[in-house]
């Protein structure tokens, strides 16, 4: 294998590709970035073997063939260099790399030990706005369970209905949905459960593009029956799905209100910030009480003392109040862009639904914490 390129694209790619890449001492090969030139394009690959990550470089090919290196030597070292061109070139045991005055050698292993990659039929697809999905999954991955001890509630669910689909996070305390429009051309509406790892990767790789194509572009996504594909400009993102039946999220939200209270966004959440220094260790709680004078913020501590706050808000139906995490409070707020937003409340019994003023498509619901 012989190919050509310039730093830059060499660096941009490898940042794609490698931070799967991780120490692996039972399966060395995993540590390893596959280099592969063939009929005429060149791919960087990586996977921990429940995702792959793919990379097409941009450059010239003057040999065809394959070869593996550590990821984060080959990608620390290519980030020292200068702007200029790079000429990759292996033989049995290394990979000579020249760009400029500096030369270097690195010891690999074969490429034909690297792990496959699923391959995704491609006959039909979702097709989202590149900075939509961006923003949809930062709304609701903070949500999933960060265990897998119920394997579903760690995953992000697709969930398509014709030209909507609606993407939820949970982890059975607090749930996030948001709802955005999609090209479908899937041959039926389906419900996939997404591991969160590998939304975060996509969020990554989003987030690595230019603002131009993030603003500009579109995010391909194909599904079989237990994989998914993410196409990202040059990049693809294969993954497993998670085999499990996703809760029945619709039920839990309410459908009627008995209190609805509107604050500015900013102004609560500073009175939850002040109220969480004396909140209970472990617990969290803060108590939000809402009465026609105001929505009053508070929390109380035997070991730190007492907090409260009233703020303006605009409140309708009857009073009421709730003890809710502050955490789970501040990650709701800090996902919502409006300078507004809303409480729905029936009881401090039932869940608290938190909405954005602005946009509609998007909800955020807390379980009270029982007193």
């Amino acid at each position: 294998m012989k190919i050509i390129s310039l730093q830059k694209n060499l660096k941009n790619n490898l940042y794609a590709v490698n931070h799967i890449a991780q120490k692996n001492i039972s399966l060395p090969i995993l540590n390893n970035v596959l280099i592969s030139a063939r009929d005429g394009v060149i791919k960087l690959i990586t996977t921990n073997l429940e995702i792959g990550i793919t990379s097409i470089l941009r450059g010239k090919i003057e040999e065809d063939g394959a070869y593996t290196v550590d990821a984060k030597i080959l990608s620390e070292y290519v980030n020292l260099l200068d702007n200029d061109k790079a000429v990759l070139e292996n033989s049995d045991s290394e990979l000579k790399i020249s760009c400029g005055s500096y030369k270097t050698k690195i010891k690999g292993l074969a490429a034909d030990e690297f792990p496959l990659i699923p391959v995704i039929d491609r006959q039909g697809f979702i097709k989202i706005a590149t900075k939509e999905l961006k923003e949809a999954l930062n709304s609701v991955v903070f949500s999933v369970a960060s265990d897998e001890t119920r394997a579903e509630l760690s995953g992000v669910l697709f969930s398509l209905d014709n030209k909507t689909m609606a993407i939820v996070g949970t982890d059975s305390y607090r749930l996030a949905e948001k709802k955005v429009t999609v090209e479908n051309n899937l041959s039926e509406n389906r419900q996939l459960i997404i591991p969160a790892k590998t939304i975060q990767e996509v969020i990554r790789i989003i987030s690595s593009e230019s603002e131009e194509d993030e603003n500009t572009n579109e995010v391909l996504f194909y599904a079989s029956d237990n994989q998914c594909l993410f196409v990202i400009g040059n990049t693809e993102i294969v993954s497993r799905l998670i085999d499990g039946r996703y809760p029945d999220y619709q039920q839990i939200i309410p459908q009627k209100y008995q209190c609805r209270a509107t604050v500015a966004r900013e102004e609560i959440i500073r009175a939850i910030k002040a109220a969480a220094i004396f909140s209970r260790t472990g617990v969290n709680d803060i108590i939000l009480n809402f009465s026609k004078n105001g929505l009053d913020v508070s929390a109380a501590s035997g070991q730190t003392g007492e907090q409260n706050a009233l703020i303006k808000a605009t409140i309708s139906g009857s009073d009421t109040n709730t003890t809710l995490n502050f955490r789970y409070i501040l990650d709701g707020l800090n996902a919502f862009n409006s300078a507004m937003v809303s409480f729905d409340l029936i009881d401090d019994q039932t869940p608290c639904v938190l909405r954005d003023e602005d946009n509609k498509d998007y909800l955020y619901i807390m379980m009270p914490i029982k007193k």
